[in-house]
């Protein structure tokens, strides 16, 4: 196949790129030329900035669009406006399992209601915009590109050259020994997925045709402390104790959710973390264990908002003696 990424060059478009090239197929990524330049000798490289005009794409046809960068529905019509008819081929949003409304019954399936998305278009990426935005992406691809458009909604993405860092910090941790600090409850729920598997399954999904939305996630029941555990056991030195702290202790203490990286703090996060893999699983989705992802992870630079080791034995501290 011929296959166009959008935004080729970081974290699972980089995985997914790799992948398609390693399987014998022409790849063509677009990004900015600010990450991963010398990346993918192999690929054919166009430098654009999607919000800057797309002109380049104009008489170009691919088998296949893999958008891995959207993230407000005019990114995807201005994909759609940029290409010639039908230059795209089957098109694969990368959407979220933010897109869901609350509550959602443990173990959801992909045709739990979306978040109510009717209202304006917001201009601003935050936590609050992110799931409406993506509703709004999904909606837009299938207006623009139709019935047979791929949305594959992954859970929380881990494995290496994930730029937010955020399971990274957790095998920094307990990597480091000690006595280690949890937010909340072992049983809060969380999925994961790494990229890499994410990716060589996105490509076999484009390679079988398939169409329509898919979660992408560990299946329930599976929880921070599962995580933190499998973490544990591939990296942590003889010793290691991890230490639950309540997270009202923890918000009455001043300390931000993004302090402790993946902390499921948010109801609607909770809610929208126990969605089911099964029909991912059915067409080859393939999850390898967490204490690989985990063995996989390089050294890195502490997140700067991240808790400090200082900081961190004053909780503990705080914590019992209260």
């Amino acid at each position: 196949m011929r296959i166009l990424v959008m935004g080729g060059t970081k974290f699972v478009g980089l995985h997914f790129a790799e992948a398609a090239l390693a399987a014998g197929h022409e790849v063509t990524v677009l990004h900015r030329g600010r990450s991963g330049a010398r990346l993918l000798p192999e690929a054919t490289h166009l430098i654009a900035d999607r919000d800057g005009g797309l002109s380049l794409l104009r008489g170009r046809q691919w088998d296949a669009t893999v958008d891995v960068s959207a993230y407000y529905p005019r990114q995807v019509r201005d994909l759609a406006a940029a290409l010639d008819p039908g230059a795209a081929g089957r098109y694969l949003l990368v959407s979220s399992m933010a897109v869901y409304d609350t509550p959602a019954a443990p173990g959801f399936t992909e045709d739990s209601p979306l978040r109510p998305a009717d209202g304006p278009e917001a201009d601003t990426l935050t936590g609050e915009t992110y799931g409406v935005l993506k509703v709004q992406c999904e909606r837009a691809a299938r207006q623009a590109f139709g019935p047979g458009t791929l949305l594959v909604r992954p859970t929380y993405v881990i494995g290496p050259h994930d730029y937010t860092r955020r399971f990274d910090y957790w095998v920094r941790r307990l990597a480091a020994g000690g006595e280690v600090l949890a937010p909340g409850r072992p049983d809060a729920p969380i999925q994961v997925v790494d990229a890499r598997d994410l990716a060589a399954w996105m490509l076999a999904l484009l390679e079988g045709n398939a169409s329509g939305a898919y979660h992408a996630a560990t299946a329930p029941p599976f929880g921070m402390g599962d995580l933190l555990d499998a973490v544990a056991a591939a990296v942590a030195p003889a010793g290691t104790t991890v230490t639950w702290v309540a997270e009202d202790f923890l918000r009455a203490a001043g300390v931000p959710e993004r302090a402790l990286p993946l902390w499921p703090a948010d109801p609607r996060t909770r809610a929208t973390s126990t969605g089911d893999p099964a029909a991912a699983l059915a067409t080859g989705l393939a999850l390898r264990p967490v204490a690989d992802t985990a063995r996989d992870i390089g050294p890195f630079e502490p997140l700067p908002e991240t808790l400090t080791p200082g900081r961190e034995a004053e909780l503990l501290a705080a914590w019992h003696r209260r």
